[in-house]
């Protein structure tokens, strides 16, 4: 029995792997795409996505806004609009 196995047997429905809220210690399905970069370390094109619950949203957006680092919020089944020309950084993500 592996013990990462148990920390995800709290008898709630889990979400998705992937569409979990990023607040911390949140396991609701995401419904949020917060888009965001970091200006001293990231290009201009560059966005980092956090997902969020409808709780948390809020939350989440006013942490990376009071920090000038939000861009946009996004539904979850919307997809960002990125710069298909900008070169793939060694993870293989945009920007």
């Amino acid at each position: 029995m592996n013990l990462f196995d148990l920390a995800g047997n709290g008898g709630g429905t889990a979400a998705a792997p992937g569409t979990v809220c990023s607040r911390k210690a949140c396991r609701e399905q995401a419904e949020w795409q917060l888009l965001w970069n970091n200006p001293k370390i990231h290009t201009p094109e560059r966005r980092k996505i956090w997902l969020a619950c409808g709780e948390h949203r809020a939350w989440l957006e006013d942490y990376l806004q009071t920090r000038g680092l939000w861009k946009e919020t996004l539904a979850l089944e919307a997809t960002p609009s990125f710069d298909k020309t900008a070169p793939l950084d060694p993870s293989g993500r945009i920007g």
